[in-house]
């Protein structure tokens, strides 16, 4: 048996050894509490479950789907991003729902990249973004994301010669891991720098609903000539507490939205319909839970950020995403002071340089675990020695 290269040449993707090595401290009676996966703890809100129910019980629901998703739903997606974002998006041409948002981004690729072609990368950034360029056979070039830039890539750094060769930029704000944020101004130099160097922009911006101290994201496409030149990637995992269910969408630009429809007919079959009817009730129904989820998120933020600054830790607070992005202490690695938390409190968190190598001497800290479970994390976290 002989392997595809392009198999050969991707590492184990970062939560499936980190789950594994969890895995393995319980089987030996350990108690572990994970800081590690951005998982929502809360349960999807009850209405919305309640017309899954209902969806599932109907025969229509149990065939095949189409690729492009229900019309309703995509009409939901469009009134979505209108009420909230005020952009105008075309059901038709401009959404294409997605069996979770991570699916999407893997396949973006196959639509631009070429063996040897070049997609700018966030580093440190979702692995997803790498991964998928290596899949199609081309490079990533990094791009540097420091504390200095308020973790925002530097377009002025990124020779020309590269952002020439380059297919897509890709962008995620709010940021994970690092919970940063951009403004509209950010991305209108985003959309410059795309059309200078004939770019395609892929945003992905699951988080823009989970945010606190009253801050609003924006998206990507209100910025001017965004839809010129690229798309959004969003999802109703974080928005809802929908994960489990696997539903997200893409919007943007009509040419590679299509592309994108042409690569996913050829590979899957659509999201489940009473999935998609269950979408569309959190879309179009009340919008309280969110709100509700991020009062309690703010909280476990504030609880968690104080926890780690006794300890010595140093971290932003962050104003959107459930992330705290935190730096190591003196003398320890981002691997170094996971292994440590692991073995001396029974804490799991994400190293950094899981994210990539600017992420060395961070390590990352959902917020997505009950809240008993913090309060016994942050109690561990106390009594650590340091």
């Amino acid at each position: 048996m002989r392997l595809a290269k392009r198999i050969e040449k991707l590492p184990p993707y970062l939560f499936v050894n980190i789950s594994r090595k969890i895995a393995e401290k319980r089987a030996q009676g350990e108690d572990v509490i994970s800081f590690a996966i951005g998982d929502p703890d809360i349960p999807t809100p009850p209405h919305i479950i309640e017309h899954l129910c209902q969806a599932a019980h109907k025969p229509v629901t149990h065939r095949y789907p189409e690729t492009d998703g229900l019309p309703e739903f995509r009409q939901a997606i469009a009134e979505w991003y209108m009420q909230r974002f005020n952009v105008s998006l075309d059901p038709a041409k401009e959404i294409l729902p997605l069996i979770g948002s991570k699916e999407g981004i893997g396949h973006i690729s196959f639509c631009f990249i070429d063996p040897g072609n070049i997609a700018l990368i966030p580093n440190p950034g979702y692995p997803v973004y790498s991964m998928g360029t290596i899949l199609a056979g081309g490079k990533p070039y990094y791009m540097p994301l420091t504390e200095e830039n308020e973790f925002l890539p530097d377009f002025d750094v990124i020779p020309d010669e590269i952002a020439d060769k380059a297919k897509l930029l890709w962008l995620n704000y709010p940021n994970n891991p690092t919970g940063a944020v951009a403004s509209i101004e950010f991305f209108d130099r985003a959309v410059r720098f795309a059309r200078r160097h004939d770019l395609a922009i892929c945003h992905d911006a699951p988080y823009t609903e989970v945010s606190f101290d009253g801050y609003r994201p924006p998206s990507f496409l209100q910025a001017a000539g965004a839809k010129d030149v690229g798309i959004e990637f969003h999802s109703l995992s974080k928005t809802y507490n929908m994960t489990g269910w696997r539903i997200g969408m893409a919007v943007g630009n009509p040419e590679m939205i299509h592309a994108l429809f042409r690569t996913k007919s050829n590979l899957d079959s659509g999201i489940p319909q009473a999935i998609q009817e269950a979408g569309i009730a959190a879309l179009s129904g009340p919008q309280g839970c969110i709100d509700r989820h991020n009062i309690i998120l703010q909280k476990r933020r504030d609880e968690l950020i104080s926890a780690i600054e006794k300890i010595g830790l140093k971290a932003r607070v962050p104003k959107a995403a459930f992330y705290i992005w935190a730096k190591v202490p003196n003398g320890h690695t981002s691997v170094s002071f996971t292994e440590k938390l692991l073995d001396e409190a029974g804490i799991a968190v994400t190293p950094g340089t899981g994210y990539g190598t600017q992420g060395e001497g961070y390590i990352r800290f959902s917020l997505t675990i009950p809240d008993e479970r913090l309060q016994e994390g942050i109690n561990r976290l106390s009594s650590l020695a340091m």
